[in-house]
C-alpha cells in the first residue's frame, strides 16, 4: 500500500476518532517506520499524470512490533491527566468570580461533545463491527462519567468559591506566610 493510499483509507475510517494519529501525520510515519526497518518498500507505482508513489510492505520485524503494540493497548489502561485539574487547584485570585460560569461552559462543552458522539455513533452504527460499536460506546460512557464529574463540582463550586476567597483573604493578611 502507498502512502496516499493509507491516507485515504485513515480518512475512510475515521481514524482520528479511534487513535491519536492524525491522518496528516501518516506520512511522516511511515518513514520513521521504513527506518526502524518496520516496513519495506516494495516498489514505486506511477498512474497517470500522478506523481509517482512508494508501495511498502511490513516487514516480520513490523509484524512483531505490531503485536506487541496491539497486546500492549489492550492490556493497559490509560488515564491522562487533565489540565483542567491542576488549573483548578491553582485559581487565580483575581478570577475566582469567574470560576462558576467557565465550569458551566465547560460541563455544555462536554454534553455538546457526547450528544455529537450519540449522533455519529447512531449514524456510523449500520456499518460498525461489533468491536467498534463497543470502542464508540467507551468514549460514550467516558463522556458520561465527565458530565457526572461535572455536575458534582458543581455542586461543590459555592464550598470551592468559599475556600478559594478564604485563601486569598488570608494571603493578604500581614505576617501570613500565604497559602
Amino acid at each position: 500500500m502507498h502512502g496516499h493510499q493509507l491516507k485515504l483509507l485513515a480518512e475512510q475510517e475515521h481514524v482520528h476518532q479511534w487513535t491519536d494519529i492524525s491522518v496528516g501525520g501518516l506520512y511522516g510515519a511511515l518513514k520513521r517506520l521504513a527506518a526502524e526497518g518496520l516496513l519495506a518498500p516494495v516498489r514505486t507505482e506511477r498512474e497517470g499524470n500522478f506523481p509517482e508513489r512508494q508501495v511498502w510492505a511490513i516487514t516480520d520485524a513490523g509484524r512483531a512490533a505490531l503485536a506487541e503494540s496491539r497486546r500492549h493497548a489492550l492490556e493497559t489502561v490509560v488515564l491522562r491527566p487533565d489540565p483542567f485539574d491542576l488549573a483548578l487547584t491553582r485559581v487565580d485570585p483575581d478570577a475566582v468570580g469567574e470560576l462558576v460560569g467557565t465550569v458551566h461552559a465547560r460541563r455544555e462543552s462536554v454534553r455538546r461533545l457526547l450528544d455529537d458522539e450519540i449522533e455519529h455513533h447512531r449514524r456510523a452504527s449500520p456499518w460498525l463491527s461489533v468491536a467498534e460499536k463497543h470502542a464508540m460506546a467507551h468514549r460514550e460512557h467516558r463522556l458520561r462519567a465527565e458530565l457526572t464529574w461535572h455536575d458534582t463540582l458543581i455542586d461543590a463550586l459555592p464550598e470551592i468559591v468559599a475556600d478559594e476567597e478564604a485563601g486569598a483573604r488570608h494571603a493578604l493578611t500581614p505576617g501570613s506566610s500565604g497559602r
